[in-house]
Protein backbone atom coordinates (compact mmCIF):
# COMPACT_ATOMS: atom_id res chain seq x y z
CA UNK A 1 0.00 0.00 0.00
CA UNK A 2 3.14 2.28 0.64
CA UNK A 3 4.33 1.46 -2.59
CA UNK A 4 0.92 2.72 -4.04
CA UNK A 5 1.13 6.22 -2.81
CA UNK A 6 -1.22 5.47 0.48
CA UNK A 7 -0.33 7.13 3.96
CA UNK A 8 -0.50 5.49 6.81
CA UNK A 9 -2.69 6.63 9.86
CA UNK A 10 -0.07 7.31 12.46
CA UNK A 11 3.33 5.00 12.64
CA UNK A 12 1.83 1.94 13.84
CA UNK A 13 -2.04 1.65 13.34
CA UNK A 14 -2.82 -0.16 10.27
CA UNK A 15 -5.01 2.27 8.07
CA UNK A 16 -4.42 3.93 5.14
CA UNK A 17 -5.63 6.91 3.12
CA UNK A 18 -5.90 6.47 -0.21
CA UNK A 19 -3.35 9.30 -2.25
CA UNK A 20 -6.54 10.71 -4.30
CA UNK A 21 -9.83 9.91 -2.44
CA UNK A 22 -8.52 9.89 1.18
CA UNK A 23 -10.93 7.35 1.86
CA UNK A 24 -10.00 5.00 4.81
CA UNK A 25 -8.53 1.03 4.08
CA UNK A 26 -7.66 -0.74 6.79
CA UNK A 27 -6.04 -4.25 7.29
CA UNK A 28 -8.05 -6.72 8.35
CA UNK A 29 -6.47 -7.13 12.06
CA UNK A 30 -5.71 -8.77 15.60
CA UNK A 31 -5.34 -5.94 18.66
CA UNK A 32 -3.91 -6.58 22.12
CA UNK A 33 -4.10 -4.36 25.05
CA UNK A 34 -0.23 -3.46 26.37
CA UNK A 35 -1.01 0.22 28.00
CA UNK A 36 -3.71 2.83 29.00
CA UNK A 37 -5.76 4.55 26.41
CA UNK A 38 -6.80 4.51 22.59
CA UNK A 39 -2.92 4.20 21.92
CA UNK A 40 -2.49 0.99 24.05
CA UNK A 41 -2.68 -1.59 21.67
CA UNK A 42 -0.40 -3.73 19.59
CA UNK A 43 -1.49 -5.06 16.39
CA UNK A 44 -1.08 -7.92 14.02
CA UNK A 45 -1.74 -8.06 10.37
CA UNK A 46 -0.52 -11.20 9.81
CA UNK A 47 -2.01 -13.41 6.68
CA UNK A 48 -3.44 -15.48 9.68
CA UNK A 49 -5.85 -13.22 10.78
CA UNK A 50 -9.46 -14.18 9.71
CA UNK A 51 -12.23 -11.61 9.06
CA UNK A 52 -14.11 -12.33 11.67
CA UNK A 53 -11.67 -11.93 14.17
CA UNK A 54 -11.21 -8.47 12.62
CA UNK A 55 -14.78 -8.25 13.06
CA UNK A 56 -14.96 -8.79 16.92
CA UNK A 57 -12.73 -5.81 17.36
CA UNK A 58 -14.95 -3.68 15.89
CA UNK A 59 -16.72 -1.14 18.32
CA UNK A 60 -20.41 -1.60 18.31
CA UNK A 61 -21.93 -4.47 15.53
CA UNK A 62 -23.55 -2.39 13.08
CA UNK A 63 -20.12 -1.29 12.31
CA UNK A 64 -19.00 -5.34 12.11
CA UNK A 65 -20.97 -6.14 8.97
CA UNK A 66 -19.02 -7.09 5.97
CA UNK A 67 -20.33 -7.65 2.51
CA UNK A 68 -19.03 -10.72 0.58
CA UNK A 69 -16.40 -9.33 -2.52
CA UNK A 70 -17.72 -12.50 -5.10
CA UNK A 71 -20.51 -10.66 -6.77
CA UNK A 72 -23.11 -12.09 -4.69
CA UNK A 73 -23.65 -8.85 -2.39
CA UNK A 74 -24.34 -11.53 0.71
CA UNK A 75 -23.58 -10.14 4.16
CA UNK A 76 -21.15 -11.41 6.49
CA UNK A 77 -22.42 -10.69 10.20
CA UNK A 78 -21.19 -12.91 12.53
CA UNK A 79 -22.54 -10.85 15.82
CA UNK A 80 -26.13 -9.90 14.19
CA UNK A 81 -25.13 -6.23 13.16
CA UNK A 82 -28.27 -6.19 10.75
CA UNK A 83 -30.78 -7.48 13.71
CA UNK A 84 -29.37 -4.61 15.33
CA UNK A 85 -29.83 -2.25 12.92
CA UNK A 86 -33.81 -3.26 12.31
CA UNK A 87 -34.10 -2.98 16.52
CA UNK A 88 -32.24 0.42 15.93
CA UNK A 89 -29.76 -0.44 18.60
CA UNK A 90 -25.89 0.55 19.18
CA UNK A 91 -25.07 -2.55 21.21
CA UNK A 92 -21.14 -3.42 21.62
CA UNK A 93 -19.67 -6.37 19.82
CA UNK A 94 -17.47 -7.89 22.91
CA UNK A 95 -16.07 -7.24 26.35
CA UNK A 96 -13.24 -5.68 24.12
CA UNK A 97 -15.06 -2.38 23.65
CA UNK A 98 -13.94 -1.85 27.10
CA UNK A 99 -10.08 -1.80 26.50
CA UNK A 100 -10.98 1.85 23.67
CA UNK A 101 -12.13 4.85 25.80
CA UNK A 102 -12.50 6.88 22.91
CA UNK A 103 -15.58 4.51 22.30
CA UNK A 104 -17.51 5.86 25.00
CA UNK A 105 -17.25 9.02 22.92
CA UNK A 106 -17.63 7.19 19.44
CA UNK A 107 -21.06 5.77 20.97
CA UNK A 108 -22.52 9.70 22.03
CA UNK A 109 -21.84 10.57 18.71
CA UNK A 110 -23.70 7.70 17.10
CA UNK A 111 -26.53 8.01 19.71
CA UNK A 112 -26.75 11.75 18.24
CA UNK A 113 -26.22 11.37 14.50
CA UNK A 114 -28.88 8.37 14.72
CA UNK A 115 -31.90 10.14 17.37
CA UNK A 116 -34.44 10.82 14.69
CA UNK A 117 -34.15 7.95 13.23
CA UNK A 118 -35.21 6.28 16.65
CA UNK A 119 -31.63 4.38 17.54
CA UNK A 120 -30.80 4.03 21.40
CA UNK A 121 -27.54 2.92 23.36
CA UNK A 122 -28.08 -0.78 24.47
CA UNK A 123 -28.48 -0.69 28.56
CA UNK A 124 -25.40 -3.33 28.76
CA UNK A 125 -23.37 -1.09 26.49
CA UNK A 126 -24.51 1.83 28.36
CA UNK A 127 -23.40 0.04 31.85
CA UNK A 128 -19.93 -1.19 30.21
CA UNK A 129 -19.28 2.59 28.99
CA UNK A 130 -19.90 3.62 32.67
CA UNK A 131 -17.91 0.75 33.85
CA UNK A 132 -15.22 1.97 31.55
CA UNK A 133 -15.52 6.10 33.39
CA UNK A 134 -15.61 4.23 36.72
CA UNK A 135 -12.12 2.47 36.11
CA UNK A 136 -9.96 5.88 34.75
CA UNK A 137 -9.90 4.60 31.31
CA UNK A 138 -11.76 7.69 29.98
CA UNK A 139 -8.55 9.68 31.28
CA UNK A 140 -6.56 8.42 29.16
CA UNK A 141 -8.17 10.11 26.00
CA UNK A 142 -6.04 12.77 24.91
CA UNK A 143 -7.47 16.20 24.67
CA UNK A 144 -7.00 17.02 21.15
CA UNK A 145 -9.19 13.36 20.32
CA UNK A 146 -11.80 14.87 22.67
CA UNK A 147 -11.99 17.95 20.45
CA UNK A 148 -12.36 16.12 17.80
CA UNK A 149 -15.21 14.55 19.17
CA UNK A 150 -17.28 17.21 20.46
CA UNK A 151 -16.75 18.89 17.18
CA UNK A 152 -18.21 16.15 15.19
CA UNK A 153 -21.11 15.67 17.47
CA UNK A 154 -21.57 19.49 16.44
CA UNK A 155 -22.29 18.55 13.40
CA UNK A 156 -24.66 15.77 14.17
CA UNK A 157 -28.76 16.13 14.03
CA UNK A 158 -28.91 15.80 17.88
CA UNK A 159 -25.70 17.62 19.51
CA UNK A 160 -27.84 17.54 22.93
CA UNK A 161 -28.04 13.41 22.66
CA UNK A 162 -24.23 13.47 22.82
CA UNK A 163 -23.61 15.45 25.85
CA UNK A 164 -26.55 13.46 27.27
CA UNK A 165 -25.06 10.06 26.99
CA UNK A 166 -22.10 11.61 28.60
CA UNK A 167 -23.42 12.92 31.55
CA UNK A 168 -25.61 9.44 32.21
CA UNK A 169 -22.04 7.28 31.73
CA UNK A 170 -20.59 9.75 33.88
CA UNK A 171 -17.73 10.85 31.46
CA UNK A 172 -18.65 14.40 31.25
CA UNK A 173 -17.70 15.10 34.71
CA UNK A 174 -14.42 13.24 33.87
CA UNK A 175 -13.46 15.07 30.39
CA UNK A 176 -14.72 18.43 31.64
CA UNK A 177 -14.33 19.13 35.46
CA UNK A 178 -13.56 22.60 34.67
CA UNK A 179 -17.29 23.30 33.66
CA UNK A 180 -19.84 24.33 36.14
CA UNK A 181 -23.89 24.27 36.40
CA UNK A 182 -23.83 20.87 34.48
CA UNK A 183 -27.52 19.98 35.39
CA UNK A 184 -28.84 23.24 34.49
CA UNK A 185 -27.36 23.40 30.85
CA UNK A 186 -30.04 23.57 28.46
CA UNK A 187 -28.40 21.35 25.19
CA UNK A 188 -31.15 21.79 23.20
CA UNK A 189 -29.97 25.07 22.33
CA UNK A 190 -27.39 22.92 19.99
CA UNK A 191 -29.97 20.60 18.05
CA UNK A 192 -29.92 23.49 15.28
CA UNK A 193 -29.20 22.05 12.04
CA UNK A 194 -28.42 25.06 10.38
CA UNK A 195 -25.73 26.44 12.55
CA UNK A 196 -21.99 26.18 12.23
CA UNK A 197 -19.43 24.47 14.98
CA UNK A 198 -18.42 27.61 15.63
CA UNK A 199 -22.05 28.75 16.59
CA UNK A 200 -22.72 25.69 18.75
CA UNK A 201 -19.29 25.30 20.45
CA UNK A 202 -20.27 28.98 21.66
CA UNK A 203 -24.23 27.75 22.57
CA UNK A 204 -22.73 24.81 24.93
CA UNK A 205 -20.49 27.39 26.77
CA UNK A 206 -22.38 30.52 26.95
CA UNK A 207 -23.66 30.45 30.71
CA UNK A 208 -19.98 29.56 31.89
CA UNK A 209 -17.71 32.38 32.92
CA UNK A 210 -14.83 33.49 30.54
CA UNK A 211 -12.52 31.70 33.14
CA UNK A 212 -13.64 28.24 32.64
CA UNK A 213 -13.76 28.73 28.91
CA UNK A 214 -10.00 29.79 29.01
CA UNK A 215 -9.34 26.51 31.20
CA UNK A 216 -11.43 24.36 28.74
CA UNK A 217 -9.92 25.37 25.28
CA UNK A 218 -6.60 25.63 27.25
CA UNK A 219 -6.99 21.82 27.95
CA UNK A 220 -8.96 20.74 24.19
CA UNK A 221 -6.52 23.12 22.30
CA UNK A 222 -9.30 24.08 20.87
CA UNK A 223 -8.57 26.74 17.85
CA UNK A 224 -8.50 30.25 18.35
CA UNK A 225 -11.51 31.57 16.82
CA UNK A 226 -13.76 28.52 18.85
CA UNK A 227 -12.08 30.29 22.27
CA UNK A 228 -12.57 33.82 21.44
CA UNK A 229 -15.96 33.66 20.28
CA UNK A 230 -17.16 31.46 23.15
CA UNK A 231 -15.45 34.02 25.19
CA UNK A 232 -17.06 37.21 23.84
CA UNK A 233 -20.72 35.37 24.16
CA UNK A 234 -20.47 34.23 27.48
CA UNK A 235 -19.46 37.86 28.64
CA UNK A 236 -21.68 39.90 26.67
CA UNK A 237 -25.05 37.70 25.68
CA UNK A 238 -27.02 39.07 29.06
CA UNK A 239 -25.73 42.67 28.05
CA UNK A 240 -26.87 42.65 24.40
CA UNK A 241 -30.33 40.98 25.59
CA UNK A 242 -30.95 44.71 26.90
CA UNK A 243 -29.08 46.23 24.21
CA UNK A 244 -30.75 49.52 24.37
CA UNK A 245 -31.00 49.95 28.12
CA UNK A 246 -27.18 50.88 28.49
CA UNK A 247 -25.59 54.04 28.05
CA UNK A 248 -24.17 55.52 25.12
CA UNK A 249 -20.39 54.73 26.74
CA UNK A 250 -21.21 50.93 27.37
CA UNK A 251 -22.19 50.55 23.97
CA UNK A 252 -19.24 52.09 22.07
CA UNK A 253 -17.51 49.58 24.63
CA UNK A 254 -19.32 46.62 23.78
CA UNK A 255 -18.78 47.33 19.79
CA UNK A 256 -14.76 47.63 20.41
CA UNK A 257 -14.06 44.82 23.40
CA UNK A 258 -15.75 42.30 20.97
CA UNK A 259 -14.00 44.13 18.02
CA UNK A 260 -17.49 44.29 16.19
CA UNK A 261 -16.51 47.36 14.06
CA UNK A 262 -13.39 45.36 12.34
CA UNK A 263 -13.82 41.66 12.27
CA UNK A 264 -17.40 41.51 11.02
CA UNK A 265 -17.41 37.92 9.83
CA UNK A 266 -16.35 36.86 13.61
CA UNK A 267 -19.34 39.22 14.62
CA UNK A 268 -21.56 37.79 12.34
CA UNK A 269 -21.26 34.43 14.09
CA UNK A 270 -21.29 36.24 17.52
CA UNK A 271 -25.22 37.91 16.40
CA UNK A 272 -25.98 34.04 15.12
CA UNK A 273 -25.64 32.59 18.34
CA UNK A 274 -27.43 35.76 20.42
CA UNK A 275 -30.26 35.39 18.01
CA UNK A 276 -30.08 31.06 19.07
CA UNK A 277 -30.01 32.15 22.46
CA UNK A 278 -33.63 33.60 22.19
CA UNK A 279 -31.68 37.46 22.07
CA UNK A 280 -33.45 40.30 19.58
CA UNK A 281 -30.27 41.53 17.99
CA UNK A 282 -31.92 43.60 15.51
CA UNK A 283 -30.78 46.84 17.38
CA UNK A 284 -27.13 45.99 17.39
CA UNK A 285 -26.96 44.88 13.24
CA UNK A 286 -28.56 48.42 12.79
CA UNK A 287 -26.91 50.29 14.99
CA UNK A 288 -22.80 48.61 13.70
CA UNK A 289 -24.15 49.40 9.93
CA UNK A 290 -24.47 53.33 10.98
CA UNK A 291 -21.32 52.84 13.41
CA UNK A 292 -19.30 51.61 10.49
CA UNK A 293 -21.38 54.25 7.66
CA UNK A 294 -19.21 56.62 9.13
CA UNK A 295 -16.40 58.57 7.40
CA UNK A 296 -13.26 59.24 8.22
CA UNK A 297 -12.46 61.87 5.67
CA UNK A 298 -15.45 63.64 7.23
CA UNK A 299 -13.76 64.31 10.09
CA UNK A 300 -11.51 67.46 11.00
CA UNK A 301 -8.05 65.61 11.49
CA UNK A 302 -6.88 67.22 14.23
CA UNK A 303 -7.27 64.18 16.76
CA UNK A 304 -8.39 61.51 14.45
CA UNK A 305 -8.94 58.99 17.37
CA UNK A 306 -10.76 61.18 19.60
CA UNK A 307 -12.89 62.51 17.04
CA UNK A 308 -14.22 59.25 15.90
CA UNK A 309 -14.89 58.37 19.45
CA UNK A 310 -16.76 61.39 19.40
CA UNK A 311 -18.76 61.07 16.30
CA UNK A 312 -19.06 57.22 17.44
CA UNK A 313 -20.66 58.52 20.85
CA UNK A 314 -23.44 60.88 19.33
CA UNK A 315 -24.48 58.18 16.88
CA UNK A 316 -25.25 56.12 19.55
CA UNK A 317 -26.92 58.40 21.63
CA UNK A 318 -29.06 59.57 18.84
CA UNK A 319 -29.60 55.56 17.94
CA UNK A 320 -30.87 54.73 21.35
CA UNK A 321 -32.99 57.91 22.02
CA UNK A 322 -34.77 56.67 19.12
CA UNK A 323 -34.92 52.79 19.57
CA UNK A 324 -36.18 53.65 22.70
Amino acid sequence: MNSLGFRQVGKEFPVFLHPETNDEYALARIERKIGKGYKGFEFDTSNSVTLEQDLSRRDLTINAIAQNKDGTGDYIDPFDGIKDLKKKKLRHVSDAFAEDPVRVLRTARFASRFNNLGFSIDSKTLDLMKKMVASGEVDALTPERVFKEVSLSMSSVSPSIFFDVLIESGAYERLFPMLEDVQNQNFKLLDKLDQSTEVKFALWLHNQSKRNIESLCGHLRCPKDFQQIAEIVSIWHQFASEFINHSPQDVLNFFLKSDGLRRQKRFEIILITFDNIGIDTTCIVQLQRLLNSIRISDLKNLNIAQELADERLSVITRFLKSAK
